[in-house]
């Protein structure tokens, strides 16, 4: 028997700023949140909140500092389509639900579906998982 067999592996290194890592573990948080409410609004809130907390974690390890005089607040899914192309469809996905978080996050009842809370937070734990992915930490999927 040799000895790699008594051995378990390595443990993964994590080479993420730790910035990115406490962002992902606000994601998985925020799904932790959508999932345990009954309330459609407030699973589509924090579903939308998860997936921000995602974007910026993967800014977090991808961007670099602009120059001070061009800096103008941008949204973190433009950020995102410009720092990390291959998250196009996903940042104008959740772009496009941004006002309907807002909506939410106001209490306006007719803004939102149990139906559509349900599948957004199924789309920002799909979404999630990838950023975890793409940062070479273990996805690890909520309930």
């Amino acid at each position: 028997m040799s000895t790699a067999t008594l051995n378990p592996a390595p443990p993964h290194v994590v080479t993420s700023p730790p910035g990115a890592v406490r962002l992902l573990a606000g994601a998985r948080r925020a799904l932790g949140e959508a999932a345990a409410t009954p309330d459609a609004l407030e699973r589509y809130a924090f579903a939308h909140l998860a997936a921000l907390r995602a974007a910026a974690a993967l800014l977090a390890d991808r961007a670099r500092p602009a120059d001070a005089r061009r800096r103008r607040p941008t949204s973190v899914w433009t950020l995102l389509e410009r720092v990390a192309p291959e998250m196009q469809q996903w940042a104008g996905f959740f772009a496009a639900g941004a006002d309907k978080r807002a909506a939410a996050e106001a209490g306006l009842r007719s803004a939102v579906t149990r139906r559509e809370a349900d599948d957004l937070m199924r789309d920002a734990d799909a979404f999630v998982a990838l950023v975890e992915t793409s940062l070479g930490l273990l996805a690890m999927r909520s309930a």
